[in-house]
């Protein structure tokens, strides 16, 4: 017996603050200064966040990394107080973290500059994906496009978001593609209603998202945003090692999103993904 609707999945103030990067009192900050509005409380009274509190989270976060807000130099004097230590030692361990200090302010200036001449949230993504999007006009990209590439870099790195990127410039320039990849997630959006698993409407839409995605994959080929692309893709890779470290895997960041999809959905997807396996075994 499934439930008719199922409700949004939302989670606790430690999900969400392990999700973007930060502490529980941190999340606890934002709110009383008016940074985060207040979500929803459950029963027991506590916080419940939702994808738009995420959302909120991640761009807080990315902006307080390049510098927006306020920025405490006292670490970076700590060790002189040791009175017992050599004063030239304490000086050199000075210079050493004014220095990277230093090299910390102008990475800082240039992602301001990035934001200013790109606007937000396009500015606060890695230069490779703005990089990649860098062609398409003004407003070709939905919001929503936006806030998933956001979701994506967090998750899967600058190297996933910009193949995410990829599809969202097909669907920019391609209207007969957006539309259908609007009416299949609409339809699999209906599946969370209450659907049964083995309902012939799973097989069929799981059918014709797989056939979405080969058309999807085949006009990344034409357009050259597929396997062209590597060289350059290993180039930024090298690049942006180390330059933010998730602090978990992608499977456990996806566990803190608020995402509760019913077991209609989620054998919908499962049939997808072997039959685009399917596909792409035959093809080769």
């Amino acid at each position: 017996m499934y439930p008719s609707i199922t409700p949004p999945r939302r989670v606790r103030i430690g999900d969400a603050a392990a999700f973007a990067g930060t502490t529980p009192r941190a999340v606890r900050h934002y709110h009383g200064i008016g940074l985060l509005p207040e979500p929803e409380r459950g029963a027991d009274g506590r916080r419940r966040y939702g994808y738009d509190d995420m959302i909120r989270l991640l761009w807080i976060r990315r902006m307080a990394a390049v510098g927006v807000g306020l920025d405490d130099m006292r670490t970076a004097f700590d060790e002189a107080r040791d009175e017992a230590r050599d004063i030239q030692e304490i000086l050199s361990s000075l210079e050493e973290t004014l220095a990277a200090r230093e090299a910390e302010i102008k990475r800082q200036r240039a992602a301001v500059q990035r934001l200013r001449a790109l606007g937000s949230p396009l500015g606060l993504l890695s230069e490779l994906v703005t990089d990649r999007l860098g062609h398409l006009p003004p407003g070709a990209l939905r919001p929503t496009d936006l806030n998933t590439l956001l979701v994506t870099e967090r998750v899967f790195g600058p190297l996933g978001a910009a193949i995410q990127a990829g599809v969202f410039i097909v669907l920019a320039t391609h209207p007969d593609l957006r539309a259908e990849d609007d009416r299949l997630d609409a339809a699999e959006a209906a599946l969370d209603d209450g659907v049964d698993p083995h309902d012939p409407r799973v097989e069929e839409l799981a059918a014709q998202r797989c056939a979405q995605q080969v058309a999807l994959e085949q006009a990344m080929e034409a357009a050259g945003l597929d396997a062209a692309e590597e060289k350059r893709f290993e180039i930024y890779d090298a690049d942006l090692t180390g330059e933010e470290d998730t602090g978990m895997s992608p499977f456990q960041a996806i566990t803190k999103m608020p995402y509760d999809f019913s077991p209609a959905r989620m054998r919908c997807m499962e049939l997808t993904a072997q039959l685009l396996a399917d596909t792409h075994s035959a093809d080769h």
